[in-house]
C-alpha cells in the first residue's frame, strides 16, 4: 500500500544521511560554544558575589567587556539601584536559606546608562564536603515579557477608565433624568379640605424616562381636580407627551370643571398635535372632589379612557372596583365616547388610582402546583390585596403597596404611579404623602 505524506525515517538510506548531517553538525559545538552563544546569560560567581565568569550572551546584553566584568565586579554591580536593594534584602537572604531561587524579577543596568528587565535563577555549588563554592545563575531577557506586560497594563488601565468615564456619564444621566421625571410630577400635593392624600412613584429604571403621571390641584373655592395616567413610549418623547398631557389637563379643567370634558379636550389635543405618522395615546383616569362639609363625606365624579379602574377601599373591610365603562384610549380616535362614574367617600373611605405597571408585575407560579412559569400580578390580585388594608388612611395603603412593589423585585418591568384619597376617621390627623 502507498503511503502519501510520509516523513523521511532517520534510518532509511536517503532520510539517514540528512539527519546524520544535522546530528553532525550539532556535535561539531563545543560545550563551551554552548556556553558562550546560549539565548540566555550565564554567570558564576564566588560566594561574595564576584564574578568568575560569565558568557558572551549576557556580555552583548549589557555592552560590557569581558575583562571588566570577569574578577573585578559582582553581581550587585551589574544591577540598577532597586535591583541592588531587591537582591541584598530578598534575593541574598532566600538564596542563602534556600540554596536555590527561580525566576526572580530584577533590573540589570546597560553600559550605555540603559536597563534590561531579566528573570534571574540562581543556584549555590557546594563541595565534597558540603561547603558553597560558588553560584551559578541564569538570566533570561525579559524586555519582550515586559513591554507585552506593560501593554497590558496599559490596556487595563483604558479599560478601567473607560468602565468609570461609563460609570461617571450614567450618574449624571441617571440624574439629569431624575430631575427631568421630577418636573413631570408635582413637588407635593396640595392641602384638601376634608381630604388626606398619598401618593407614590416608581420607576422600572432609573436609565430612562417614564411615562407615568399624576397631580391633584384646586379648581374653585370648593372643588379640586385630580388625575393618574400613563403614555405610550419611554424616554424623551414620553416626557413631551406627558408634560402636554398634565398641562392640557389642567387647564380643561379650569375652562370646565366635568371629567368627561377634560377627557374629551385632551383626546383632540393628543390626535391634533400626533396625526402625521407618529401616532401617540395614553390612558388615564380624570376626576373631581367636593367635600360636603356638614356630613364631611366627599362626592367624587370620574371618567376613564382606557385606564385600569378605580379601587374603592371602605371603612367596613371591604374593596370594589368603580367601573367607568366605554373609555378609549386617549388620542387614538377623532372623537372618542367617556362617561362619567360617581360614588361618595365617606369616614375611612378611600379612593385608589394606580397604573398596569402594578397589575402587570411578574410573579413566580408554584413549580409543584402549576408546573412553574410566571404570571401577571392581574387586577383581583390586587383588589384582594387592598381589601386588607381597607379602613387604613391613605398613606397607610400607599406605605402597604410601597412594600408590594419592593417584593416584586425584577418582576415589576413598568413604571408604576399611585394614588390614594381618603376621608379621615373624625379625631384622626390628615395629611399627604407623596
Amino acid at each position: 500500500m502507498c503511503r502519501t505524506g510520509r516523513q523521511p525515517d532517520p534510518h532509511d538510506a536517503g532520510g539517514g544521511r540528512v539527519s546524520g548531517a544535522v546530528f553532525a553538525a550539532l556535535l561539531e559545538d563545543s560545550a563551551e560554544e554552548l556556553y558562550e552563544s546560549a539565548p540566555c546569560g550565564y554567570l558564576s560567581t564566588l560566594m561574595d558575589g564576584t564574578v568568575a565568569k560569565v558568557n558572551a550572551t549576557l556580555l552583548g546584553w549589557l555592552g560590557l567587556e569581558r575583562q571588566a566584568v570577569v574578577g573585578r565586579m559582582r553581581f550587585t554591580d551589574l544591577l540598577t539601584v532597586g535591583g541592588k536593594l531587591y537582591h541584598e534584602t530578598h534575593f541574598a537572604p532566600l538564596l542563602r536559606m534556600q540554596g536555590t531561587i527561580n525566576g526572580i524579577a530584577l533590573e540589570m543596568k546597560r553600559a550605555d546608562g540603559g536597563r534590561i528587565p531579566v528573570l534571574v535563577s540562581s543556584a549555590v555549588k557546594h563541595g565534597g564536603t558540603g561547603e558553597p563554592l560558588l553560584i551559578r545563575t541564569t538570566v533570561f531577557d525579559a524586555r519582550d515579557r515586559r513591554a507585552y506586560e506593560e501593554e497590558l497594563l496599559r490596556a487595563r488601565k483604558a479599560a478601567e477608565e473607560a468602565r468609570r468615564q461609563a460609570e461617571a456619564d450614567r450618574a449624571r444621566l441617571q440624574d439629569a433624568l431624575a430631575v427631568l421625571q421630577q418636573s413631570l410630577l408635582p413637588a407635593a400635593l396640595p392641602q384638601v379640605p376634608g381630604v388626606e392624600t398619598a401618593a407614590h412613584y416608581r420607576t422600572a429604571s432609573p436609565d430612562r424616562l417614564g411615562g407615568d403621571f399624576y397631580d391633584v390641584f384646586p379648581v374653585d373655592g370648593k372643588r379640586f381636580a385630580f388625575f393618574l395616567g400613563d403614555v405610550c413610549g419611554k424616554g424623551p418623547q414620553a416626557a413631551a407627551l406627558t408634560s402636554l398631557t398634565r398641562y392640557t389637563l389642567r387647564t380643561a379643567a379650569l375652562h370646565d370643571p366635568d371629567p368627561v370634558s377634560a377627557l374629551t379636550t385632551l383626546n383632540q389635543v393628543l390626535h391634533e398635535h400626533y396625526t402625521d405618522g407618529d401616532p401617540r395615546y395614553c390612558t388615564a383616569i380624570f376626576g373631581f372632589l367636593e367635600t360636603d362639609p356638614a356630613s364631611g363625606e366627599v362626592a367624587v365624579r370620574i371618567a376613564s379612557g382606557g385606564h385600569p379602574p378605580a379601587l374603592v377601599l371602605r371603612a367596613d373591610g371591604t374593596a370594589d372596583f368603580l367601573p367607568t365603562p366605554g373609555g378609549l384610549l386617549i388620542g387614538i380616535l377623532p372623537t372618542a365616547p367617556f362617561t362619567t362614574a360617581a360614588t361618595t367617600l365617606g369616614p375611612g373611605d378611600t379612593l385608589l388610582l394606580y397604573t398596569d405597571g402594578l397589575t402587570e408585575a411578574r410573579t413566580p407560579v408554584d413549580e409543584e402546583e402549576d408546573g412553574g412559569g410566571v404570571l401577571l400580578y392581574g387586577d383581583e390580585a390586587l383588589r384582594a390585596f387592598v381589601a386588607g388594608h381597607a379602613g387604613s388612611p391613605p398613606h397607610a395603603v400607599i406605605e402597604a403597596l410601597t412594600g408590594l412593589l419592593d417584593d416584586f423585585g425584577d418582576g415589576l418591568d413598568d413604571d408604576t404611579a399611585l394614588l390614594a384619597l381618603g376621608v379621615p376617621v373624625p379625631g384622626s390627623r390628615t395629611g399627604d404623602a407623596v
